[in-house]
């Protein structure tokens, strides 16, 4: 059935009509954009317990304590929970066993001008499911897309009103309270690209699948999650690093694949300076690689991939970037430093397959342009020629004659680099007839992973493994 979307006019109203539902408004940065919906609509006496801002660095300080970045997380918790702890100080003697608390805040930082750079901030609420209950929580992460302020400030607004009526009456289906995040809104406006939910409404969510969910319903082109499975800030987990990404579907992971990375990062160490510290290693999966043929993304066997790679201690990247210089452009907005993809020789003859360019007006040229501009490198694996057996690297690649000028550009500045420290024992080793073995019950695949892997697949019982 399909969903009914509200506006946030109605939403405001109902929540100010529940009479059960009280709570408090904080918005630093961002003026009331938020708590005007809930005047705008009137009956607010009966939901809004304060409103407040702080403009001033001094003032939020002294409210809140210091802090070293004012839009942070950091900020926002501090905010959630002062202000949660005097509403419940307050209020609670007095009305506590018959209303549910709610704190929202949000911290933002408009867009800049002078730098040409967009808004972003921090929004979340603490919110209780029934009353005297300990709070749950919600706390996103927003990028702001508005080329004029009035258009930051609407969007700002209307998700805060989304955010604060899908705490409170969507919390029992969090994927459908994702989805609400953006009724009335674009994503061309604004991009979520952090959602983290906690508290006892949630305590069977899986926050890796609310990551893969941003991704697959449009709230953002790519999510993040770290090897201890947390969801991650992507501009603060890249930020003043350099960046080595492996893009694979990982079902599962083979003793190719984490050899490809591991040759990868001492070549990309070794010619870039960088140490082990400056740099993040990502495992890339983008929705195309998890669905099957009918475009379904079958949830338990993405879990099943997340927790093997987060065993091996991989960070993991979803994306909708099918194309690699999109991939590109999303990771130079995010650090300076070099970025580097290490791939195979079959993803090089796919980079230049023209047919993925044709809505570019500069074609495969523009591409280029876009993918390169920053200096990044392309680490290849050779393979092995399944007709004559032989090795082949980037030098054996042919491409349409048109295109063996930009190719050979590309090798000449070492843009496209051969990786042929790659153990060739492992170059006939694919991901599909690994998963094959393993739904057949067939032994020898365990020599074609890594050993913890191979043991939490037979612990787990993953991918239809038998014995």
């Amino acid at each position: 059935m399909e969903r009914e979307i509200k506006d946030p006019h109605q939403k405001a109203l109902a929540l100010n009509l529940d009479k059960k539902i009280y709570g408090t408004v904080a918005e630093i940065g961002a003026g009331q954009e938020t708590a005007r919906w809930f005047f705008r609509v009137g009956g607010a006496a009966g939901t809004i317990a304060k409103a407040m801002s702080a403009y001033s660095m001094k003032f939020s300080d002294a409210i809140y304590g210091p802090c070293k970045r004012y839009v942070s997380r950091d900020r926002l918790r501090s905010m959630l929970d002062l202000e949660y702890r005097l509403l419940i100080e307050r209020l609670n003697d007095s009305i506590g066993s018959e209303s549910t608390f709610f704190v929202f805040a949000n911290t933002v930082a408009a867009r800049s001008f002078t730098y040409k750079t967009d808004g972003h901030g921090w929004l979340g609420i603490h919110f209780q499911r029934l009353p005297n209950e300990e709070p749950s929580r919600i706390d996103i992460h927003v990028s702001l897309h508005g080329k004029q302020h009035v258009q930051d400030q609407e969007t700002l607004g209307i998700l805060g009103v989304n955010l604060i009526y899908g705490a409170m009456n969507l919390h029992e289906n969090p994927e459908e309270l994702v989805r609400s995040l953006l009724d009335q809104l674009y994503s061309e406006l604004v991009e979520i690209d952090m959602i983290e939910f906690t508290g006892p409404a949630f305590e069977q969510v899986d926050n890796r699948l609310m990551a893969l969910r941003l991704v697959q319903y449009g709230l953002s082109n790519a999510a993040m999650f770290t090897a201890d499975g947390h969801v991650a800030q992507i501009s603060d987990e890249l930020y003043g690093k350099a960046v080595l990404l492996e893009r694979s579907r990982f079902r599962p992971p083979t003793n190719f694949t984490v050899n490809l990375l591991e040759c990868a990062q001492k070549a990309f160490i070794d010619e870039s300076g960088i140490s082990t510290d400056e740099l993040i290693e990502l495992s890339e999966m983008t929705l195309a690689n998890l669905s099957e043929k009918n475009h379904d993304i079958d949830v338990q066997d993405f879990l099943y991939r997340a927790d093997i790679l987060c065993s091996l201690g991989k960070s993991v990247l979803i994306s909708n970037f099918g194309e690699y210089y999109r991939l590109a452009q999303f990771l130079f907005r995010y650090t300076r430093k070099p970025i580097a993809f290490t791939v195979g020789l079959p993803s090089i003859k796919e980079i230049f397959d023209e047919k993925y360019y044709a809505d570019l007006p500069g074609g495969i040229l523009e591409s280029f342009g876009r993918m390169f501009k920053h200096d990044l490198k392309l680490y290849v694996s050779p393979m092995i020629d399944p007709i004559s057996g032989e090795k082949t690297g980037v030098h054996d690649l042919c491409v349409d004659s048109h295109l063996r000028h930009l190719y050979a550009h590309l090798l000449e500045n070492k843009c496209v680099r051969d990786l042929d420290t790659v153990n060739e024992e492992y170059l006939s080793i694919f991901s599909h007839e690994v998963l094959r073995n393993i739904k057949k019950g067939y032994a020898e695949w365990e020599s074609m992973v890594p050993e913890p892997v191979a043991r939490m697949i037979k612990e787990h019982r993953l991918f239809d493994w038998h014995e």
